[in-house]
C-alpha cells in the first residue's frame, strides 16, 4: 500500500512532538549528545592511555561544562570567540582555586569574590550569564580538592584538552543552526503593523470611506498576537537574550519598540468615534511607515540582504514627515472662531489628531529601522571584524555600555544584585563548612550549593529538595547499577556515554530532580571507572549533597526574606517614578524652545533623567524574569503584570519622541506670547506625571492606586486659545511652533490614556 497506516504511525508522532514540547529545537538533545561522545573519550584518553588521574577529572568536567552547561548562540566566529573565552577563564579560575585551596579563610574570600564576580557579570552579556554555572564549576572543581601545586599543569592540560576539543565539536557535532531567537517574531510583528497601516490609510482617503471593521479588528488581532508572541520569547528567557555586540544590543531594543509601535495602534483617542479630515501627508506617512516595516522584516529574516533599500526608504519616511508637519500647520483652522464647549475645543484640536497619529508611528517606525539596519551591519562585518569584535555604527562602545549595564544594577533594589550576593555567600560558606568539617568529597557539598541557588527563598526551598530528591534517587539507582556489575568495572565504560546523554536531557524534558538524578548516577559511574565499584560511597554523598542544600535555603532566606513578587512590585514603582520623572524633564525641554528667554536659559537634552529610566527599565526587566519564572508556585495574573511592564515602555518611549520632536527646532523666533501654551501644556504634563508617582507610591507601599486624571477642557480651551491668538503669523496663519506644542500635549495625553488600564492592572490579581 502506498499510504502508511495512521495506526502506525501515531505513537511515534506523538512521541516526536512530545519531545519537541519539552524540548524546542532539540537544544538539550543536541548538547547531550555532543557531550556523551566526547566526555568520555577524553576520560578514557587521560585515564587509560595518558595514566593521569588528574587530567582525566579535569578532561571530563572541562568537556561536561564547555559542552553540555553552555551553548552559545550567534555566527559560528562568535560562538568560536565565546568557546576560546571560556577556556581562558577556566584557566584562570583553576589557577586561582589551586593556589587558594590550602588555605581555609583564603579558600573562604576568594569564593566570595570570584562567585560575586561571575554571578554578576551576567548583567552586561547573555553569554556572560550563560557561563555562570560552567565558570562557577571552573572554580570549585580546585578549591574543593587541595592538591600541591605540582598537579597544577595536570590540571591544565585536561582542561585545555577539553577546551580543545571542544572547539571543534561545536561545529562539527550537530551545530547549533545559526540563529537569534528574536528576529523571527520580530519580522512577524513588523509584517502585521505593516497590514495593519494600510488598512488605517485605506480609510483616510479623500473621501474619508472607513475600511471594513471586520478587517481591521482582524489586522488589529493579527498585530497583537504577533507582538504578544515577540514579547513571550523575549521575557521566558531566564535572562535579557543580549549580548555586548552590536547585533544583539539593536534586537533587544528592537523589542521594546515594536512593543511601543503596536501599542500605539491599538490606540484611539476617546474623543473620535469618526477619523476627523485627513491631511493627505498623514495618509501618506502611514503608507511608507509601512513599505519601511516590510523591507525591515525582510533585513530580519535574512540580514545578509542589502540594507540600502531599507536606508532610503527610512530617509522617504523622515521626508514626509517633515512635509506633513509643514502641511498641517497650514491646516490648522487658527483664523477660525471656537467656541466654549468641549465639542468645539475637541473639533479644533482634532483636526490634527490623525496627523500626530502619523507622527507617532513615523517616529517608531523610524527608530525600528535603525535598529534593524544596525544589527543587519553588523551581521554583515568581515570576518576579521568579527573576530576582534569591532563594532559597526555609532552605539556605545561595548566597555561603556558593560559599564553602563553593571552600574544599573548597584543598588540593593537590584533582583540581579540579590542573586549575585546570595550565591556568591552561598558557595562561600559551603567552602567553610566543608573546611571545618572535613567532609569527605567536598566537591558534592559545593556542587549542592550551586546546583540549588535559584532566585527568591520560596524557588530556592523547593529546588533543594527537588536536589535533595534526585540526589537520593541517583544514589540508589547508581549503587543498585554497582551492586549488579560488581566486579565487571569494564561495563562502566558503556554506562557512562549513557549516563552523560540522560544528564543532559533530563533537566530539559522530565524535570530538575531528574536531572540530580542523573548527574549523580554519572558522577558514581565516573568516580569508580577504573576501581572496585563502591557503592557505599555513592549513598555517602547524600549526607553531601544535603549539607549544601542547607546552606542554600539559609543564605536564601537572609538575602532575599520576601521573594521575587515583592521585587517586581519594588522594581515596577523605581521604574514608573523614573519614567515619569524623564517625560516632565522631556516636556519641560520642549517648552524651553518657545520663547527666545526660555531658549536662552534652557539646557540641553535630558540625557541624566533618560539614562536613568532605562537603568530602572533594566531592572525591572530582570525582576519580571525572576517573576516569570516563579509564577506557577502563586496565584497571579500574568496579564496584569505584563499590562504594567509595557506601561513602563510606553511611557519612557513617549518622552524620547518628545525630545525627537524638539531636537531639531532651534531657537524660538518671532515675538509671540506663549505664555498660555506652556501653561496648558505644562499643568497637563504635571497632572499626568504625578498621577504616574502616585502609581509607584501605591505599588511600592500596597496602597490604593489615584484616580485617573481626566480630560480637562478649561485647559484645552486655553491652548486653543493661545495657539489662535499667540502662535500665528502676521498673515493670522499657524506657526510650526503651535503644531510642535500641539502634538507635545498629545504625547503627554498618550500618557494619560494609559492611566486606566495600568490602574485596573495595578489593582487586579498582580503580584502581592
Amino acid at each position: 500500500m502506498s499510504v502508511q497506516d495512521p495506526a502506525r504511525k501515531g505513537p511515534a508522532s506523538g512521541w516526536v512532538t512530545w519531545w519537541r514540547a519539552h524540548d524546542p529545537d532539540l537544544a538539550a538533545t543536541r548538547r547531550a549528545g555532543r557531550t556523551a561522545l566526547v566526555m568520555p573519550a577524553l576520560f578514557a584518553l587521560c585515564g587509560q592511555v595518558l595514566h593521569s588521574a588528574t587530567m582525566a577529572s579535569f578532561a571530563a568536567f572541562g568537556s561536561f561544562s564547555m559542552l553540555l552547561l553552555v551553548d552559545f548562540s550567534g555566527p559560528l566566529v562568535e560562538r568560536l570567540r565565546a568557546q576560546a573565552g571560556l577556556a581562558v577563564a577556566w584557566a584562570v579560575l583553576i589557577c586561582a582555586g589551586t593556589v587558594v585551596a590550602h588555605t581555609t579563610w583564603l579558600a573562604v574570600l576568594s569564593t566570595l569574590v570570584i562567585g560575586f564576580a561571575v554571578l554578576f557579570s551576567g548583567v552586561v552579556s547573555s553569554v556572560l550569564a550563560g557561563s555562570a554555572t560552567a565558570l562557577l564549576l571552573a572554580f570549585v572543581l580546585p578549591v574543593s580538592a587541595p592538591v600541591p601545586l605540582s598537579q597544577l599543569p595536570d590540571r591544565l592540560a585536561g582542561a585545555g584538552l577539553a577546551a580543545a576539543v571542544a572547539l571543534p565539536a561545536v561545529c562539527l557535532l550537530w551545530p547549533r543552526p545559526v540563529t537569534d531567537p528574536l528576529s523571527a517574531p520580530a519580522a512577524r510583528v513588523c509584517r502585521a503593523a505593516a497590514a495593519h497601516l494600510r488598512l488605517d490609510a485605506s480609510g483616510l482617503g479623500a473621501y474619508g470611506v472607513t475600511p471594513d471593521a471586520t478587517r481591521r479588528r482582524a489586522a488589529a488581532a493579527l498585530t497583537a498576537d504577533a507582538a504578544a508572541d515577540l514579547r513571550h520569547a523575549f521575557d521566558t528567557a531566564p535572562y535579557r537574550p543580549t549580548g555586548l555586540s552590536t547585533t544583539s544590543r539593536a534586537l533587544v531594543r528592537l523589542v521594546d519598540e515594536l512593543t511601543w509601535l503596536t501599542g500605539i495602534l491599538a490606540d484611539r483617542p476617546a474623543y473620535t468615534d469618526e477619523p476627523p479630515p485627513c491631511d493627505p501627508a498623514a495618509r501618506t506617512v502611514r503608507l511608507v511607515a509601512a513599505d519601511v516595516l516590510d523591507h525591515a522584516a525582510e533585513l530580519l529574516t535574512d540580514p545578509r540582504r542589502d540594507a540600502g533599500p531599507l536606508r532610503a526608504r527610512t530617509e522617504r519616511l523622515r521626508a514626509t514627515m517633515s512635509g506633513m508637519e509643514q502641511s498641517s500647520t497650514v491646516r490648522l483652522p487658527a483664523e477660525h472662531p471656537v467656541g466654549d464647549s468641549a465639542a468645539e475645543i475637541y473639533g479644533f484640536l482634532a483636526t490634527l489628531d490623525l496627523s500626530f497619529g502619523a507622527q507617532e508611528v513615523g517616529f517608531a517606525v523610524v527608530q525600528i529601522a535603525g535598529n534593524v539596519e544596525l544589527a543587519a551591519a553588523a551581521w554583515q562585518r568581515p570576518w576579521p571584524d568579527r573576530l576582534l569584535g569591532r563594532e559597526p555604527g555609532a552605539l556605545t562602545e561595548p566597555l561603556a555600555s558593560a559599564r553602563e549595564r553593571a552600574t544599573a544594577h548597584l543598588g540593593l533594589r537590584s533582583v540581579w544584585l540579590h542573586n549575585s550576593l546570595r550565591g556568591a555567600a552561598g558557595l562561600a560558606i559551603a567552602v567553610l563548612l566543608a573546611g571545618l568539617t572535613g567532609v569527605a568529597h567536598s566537591f558534592w557539598v559545593l556542587l549542592g550549593t550551586l546546583s540549588v541557588l535559584r532566585s527568591n527563598a520560596l524557588s530556592t526551598g523547593q529546588n533543594a529538595l527537588r536536589a535533595v530528591a534526585g540526589t537520593v534517587l541517583g544514589s540508589v539507582v547508581g549503587a543498585g547499577l554497582l551492586q549488579l556489575i560488581g566486579q565487571h568495572g569494564t561495563a562502566l565504560w558503556f554506562l557512562l556515554p549513557v549516563a552523560v546523554l540522560l544528564a543532559g536531557i533530563a533537566p530539559a524534558v522530565i524535570s530538575f530532580a531528574a536531572g540530580q538524578a542523573a548527574f549523580t548516577v554519572t558522577l558514581a559511574v565516573l568516580f569508580n571507572i577504573g576501581q572496585n565499584p563502591d557503592w557505599h560511597i555513592v549513598l555517602l554523598r547524600i549526607q553531601d549533597i544535603a549539607l549544601g542544600c542547607a546552606v542554600s535555603i539559609l543564605v536564601a532566606l537572609f538575602f532575599w526574606p520576601r521573594g521575587a513578587a515583592a521585587a517586581v512590585r519594588t522594581a515596577l514603582a523605581d521604574a514608573y517614578s523614573d519614567s515619569a520623572r524623564y517625560l516632565a524633564e522631556a516636556v519641560a525641554y520642549a517648552l524651553g524652545h518657545c520663547t527666545r528667554a526660555a531658549s536662552a536659559a534652557a539646557g540641553g537634552e535630558p540625557v541624566q533623567p533618560s539614562r536613568e529610566a532605562a537603568a530602572s527599565a533594566r531592572r525591572l526587566d530582570d525582576a519580571f524574569r525572576t517573576y516569570l519564572a516563579e509564577r506557577g508556585t502563586k496565584q497571579v495574573s500574568l496579564a496584569d503584570m505584563t499590562t504594567l511592564v509595557t506601561g513602563v515602555i510606553a511611557l519612557r518611549l513617549a518622552a524620547d519622541a518628545v525630545v525627537s520632536l524638539w531636537r531639531n527646532a532651534g531657537p524660538a523666533t518671532g515675538g509671540a506670547d506663549r505664555t498660555e501654551a506652556q501653561r496648558a501644556v505644562v499643568g497637563a504634563a504635571h497632572r499626568v506625571t504625578a498621577w504616574y508617582d502616585g502609581l509607584a507610591a501605591s505599588l511600592a507601599d500596597d496602597t490604593p492606586v489615584p484616580d485617573c486624571v481626566r480630560l480637562r477642557p478649561e485647559a484645552l480651551a486655553r491652548l486653543v486659545e493661545s495657539v489662535r491668538t499667540d502662535l500665528v503669523d502676521g498673515d493670522g496663519q499657524a506657526t510650526a511652533m503651535a503644531v510642535r506644542i500641539i502634538w507635545t500635549g498629545d504625547h503627554v495625553d498618550v500618557a494619560r490614556r494609559l492611566q486606566p488600564s495600568l490602574a485596573a492592572a495595578a489593582q487586579g490579581d498582580g503580584p502581592r
